[in-house]
Parts: structure tokens; sequence; C-alpha cells
């Protein structure tokens, strides 16, 4: 039904959101993090994985069942990770995809078949590759 007054519509933020972390997993701050299942976890080459941003804090979930510990992550931003030097990304990706190695490395393509996507490289520095 159409409104006929002022309405307080909820907002969530999106930069920070705080998920569940898988079992028996140790996330470092300043990580990559993906979701499997649902739940957070350190990046890696496996397919079937969403990156969602970079962790905010290191928790330790070693000893839990899958969603014991929670994990901030940051997201909406561009992070610089590690280049695989094996497959490098290059000024020539710029606005391409780039692929999920692990925790903080990302490559330039899906090793065929058996990394999931990371997201955009935005920038190439020499120490470094821009994701957003």
């Amino acid at each position: 039904m159409p409104l006929t007054q002022d309405r307080n519509t909820h907002m969530k933020g999106r930069d920070l959101v705080v998920v569940g972390v898988a079992a028996s997993t140790v996330i470092y701050a300043g990580s990559l993090v993906v979701v499997a299942g649902g739940y957070a976890k350190p990046g890696e080459t496996a397919t079937g994985l969403t990156y969602i941003g970079r962790a905010d804090e290191m928790v330790d979930n070693s000893a839990g069942a899958d969603g014991d510990q929670s994990v901030t992550v940051r997201r909406n931003q561009a992070f610089k990770w590690e280049n695989l030097s094996g497959d490098p990304i290059t000024e020539a990706d710029l606005f391409n995809q780039c692929y999920i190695v692990d925790d903080e490395t990302v490559a330039k393509t899906d090793g065929t078949g058996t990394r999931s996507v990371a997201g955009t490289v935005v920038a190439v520095d020499s120490d470094g590759v821009w994701v957003e």
C-alpha cells in the first residue's frame, strides 16, 4: 500500500558486516575473507567461494563449531593484495576480474578452474594489486 505519511525506513550499513566463522578456523586481521556454506573463512584456492572483503580483526574459532565466533569484515573498499608471481596481474588487467589464491594473494587467472573470483582489479602497484 502506498505511503500516506512519513515512514522511518530502517537502514543497515554495508561497510562493516559481522559474519559467523566456520568451524576449526582462524582468521587473521587484514586477511582476505570469503564465505562458504554461510560461514566466513580465510581465502584459499578453491571453487565456490564468495569474496566478502578484509578481516578487521583476528578471530580464533579453531576449537569451535560453525558460527561459535564471528568476524567483522570491511567491505565496499579496494584492498591491496599480494600479486602471485607465477600468474601475475599487470596493468593490462585493469578492470578485469582476478582470482583468490590464499588469504593475502590474488592471481590473473582461475588456475584452470581451481580458483574463485576475488573481484575487479582497479590498480596495480609494484608491491601489490588493488581489488574491489
